[in-house]
């Protein structure tokens, strides 16, 4: 079933928070009330994973505007897939994801990039991700 993990719409609706903050500390606004009705099902009903087929259309619509600000693609153009193995060192996606990330719905590349963060054993979360920030000024690391 492709569904939609309760992490994705909490990030979501912190997305929201800071694009439409409320103007007097209650009313929120429509992206926000769709998305947060949503959750509170999922959080009531104890559920991780939200059905796409039944995902109200303006709570989508929210979580797609969201999902449009996010890296598409975990590569770090370090592939080992091309090398024959069947997980990338670089990323951590599977020899299937890489080939077809382009074809993957919104909902199975979050469902990816979930797993792979998670997981945390590419190198995207470790050597790649620390000398990125070797970059920066203190006060961004």
């Amino acid at each position: 079933m492709p569904g939609i993990h309760i992490t994705d719409i909490e990030a979501a609706i912190n997305y929201w928070r800071g694009k439409k903050p409320s103007a007097d500390g209650l009313t929120l606004a429509p992206e926000l009330r769709a998305l947060a009705e949503v959750y509170a099902l999922m959080v009531v009903q104890h559920e991780e994973l939200a059905d796409v087929k039944t995902f109200p259309a303006k709570a989508l619509a929210a979580w797609i505007a969201w999902y449009d600000t996010t890296a598409d693609t975990p590569c770090i153009a370090i592939c080992s897939t091309s090398q024959g193995d069947e997980l990338c060192k670089g990323c951590g996606r599977t020899f299937a994801e890489v080939q077809h990330w382009l074809e993957m719905t919104p909902f199975e590349k979050r469902s990816t990039w979930r797993r792979i963060t998670l997981e945390a054993t590419a190198w995207r979360f470790g050597r790649y991700a620390d000398r990125a920030l070797e970059g920066q000024a203190p006060d961004q690391a």
